[in-house]
């Protein structure tokens, strides 16, 4: 491994510091590194700097400093290429990174040396079908949600799965998840916990008009199509809660398995459930 790509949030305290530190040590080692051109050139390192398109060609690792905002932004990016993502948590709460600042010495050591695991995770491509046109939009790592938009009515959907009829919706809107995205929004809309190492899509309605609507979780090779009511109007799709779409009444929304996957650096003496009791259920 000779070149790692390195995407800072530039607006996160301290971050230059940080930066400098995994810069340092790797120049130590002789790496070659590279940061997308914003960031390079708001933190002063111009000299790195290089387009995404470079980045994504060269790398053989990304490294994200920031949130779990920051880390779901750029393994939407290079996933496809097939690049391994580590993140370091600068958030409030970081639940996907998998180094905090503390150990950031000990994990960079073990990351040069090759001492880690690389873990798959599942993807989701989402289609828009708007009369006889068709529009794909960027894959998502933790969900795709349709939802009201500001002042809309509840929104009523129809849920189909590989084609068959399943359920009618009255709710705020949909949330279909990936395991990695139950801990988000999902887990916010009562949704289940999934460890990541599953396969599987959730399916979670949001403030349902119902006493029995529950989530549902389906298999990734399932094919999702979600229907809205023509007469329906300001519903917006999200992917990530980062990327927004208008919908107009009638739309019809696909989701489905990506072809390819995320791959999370993963370090043996991590566990996922221990993060689950340190970081969400903050257990002693």
């Amino acid at each position: 491994m000779r070149i790692i790509g390195i995407f800072p949030n530039s607006s996160k305290q301290n971050v230059d510091v940080v930066l400098n530190n995994i810069i340092e040590t790797l120049k130590d080692e002789e790496i070659k590194i590279l940061i997308p051109e914003k960031s390079a050139q708001e933190l002063g390192y111009n000299e790195y700097s290089a387009s995404r398109e470079e980045i994504i060609r060269q790398i053989d690792l990304a490294i994200t400093i920031g949130g779990d905002g920051t880390l779901l932004s750029t393994a939407r990016k290079i996933a496809e290429a097939g690049i391994p993502i580590c993140g370091i948590n600068m958030g409030r709460l970081g639940f996907l990174a998998e180094v905090e600042v503390s150990e950031l010495s000990t994990k960079l050591a073990k990351i040069l040396r090759g001492d880690y695991e690389v873990e798959e995770r599942l993807m989701l491509d989402a289609v828009i079908k708007r009369d006889n046109t068709t529009k794909e939009i960027s894959a998502a790592l933790n969900d795709v949600v349709i939802t009201k938009g500001g002042f809309s009515r509840m929104l009523r959907l129809k849920l189909f799965i590989d084609g068959i009829f399943t359920a009618n919706y009255q709710a705020d809107g949909l949330i279909i998840a990936t395991s990695t995205g139950s801990t988000g929004y999902s887990l916010s809309a009562g949704g289940p916990i999934i460890n990541p190492n599953l396969k599987v899509v959730l399916i979670t309605p949001i403030c349902p008009h119902t006493l029995n609507a529950r989530s549902l979780i389906i298999s990734s090779e399932e094919e999702v199509r979600i229907n809205t009511v023509e007469t329906q109007t300001d519903i917006v799709l999200t992917i990530d809660g980062q990327i927004v779409h208008e919908l107009l009444p009638g739309d019809e929304v696909i989701i489905k398995r990506t072809p390819y996957a995320a791959k999370f650096i993963k370090f043996e003496d991590k566990s996922y459930y221990e993060t689950l009791r340190t970081k969400l259920w903050r257990g002693e």
